[in-house]
């Protein structure tokens, strides 16, 4: 019974690891490095938030993709532009980031703590 409690802690903590460790090829920005790349006009910017949350508060050169809708309209942005990704937090944007990944987009980026650390 107790190697079973000692494998299925195991799992979880590296369910976690997994979820919060950065993916690699994935450039980590803070919200202070997002204010130059803003200036581009070279990259396309993503806020996976909900509708909803994007009306309520959003930065303008960002366009709103749902998470939930980011596979279907992935085919709208350009592979050979690098794609700056945003949330609330960090933690949509960084599950995003792993979907553009695995789509095929080479040059992705997360806002680290999103929206919550924008000011």
């Amino acid at each position: 019974m107790e190697i079973i409690q000692y494998i299925l802690m195991a799992l979880v903590i590296l369910f976690l690891v997994r979820k919060f460790i950065p993916t690699k090829g994935v450039r980590q920005i803070t919200t202070a490095q997002l204010k130059t790349e803003l200036k581009s006009k070279d990259k396309q910017f993503v806020d996976v938030r909900t509708p909803m949350e994007f009306k309520g508060n959003h930065i303008k050169q960002f366009k709103n993709i749902p998470l939930n809708a980011l596979k279907a309209e992935a085919k709208n942005l350009s592979k050979e532009k690098e794609v700056i990704v945003i949330c609330q937090s960090g933690m949509r944007s960084n599950a995003a980031v792993k979907q553009l990944k695995k789509l095929g987009f080479s040059n992705v980026t997360n806002v680290k703590g999103g929206m919550n650390a924008w000011s």
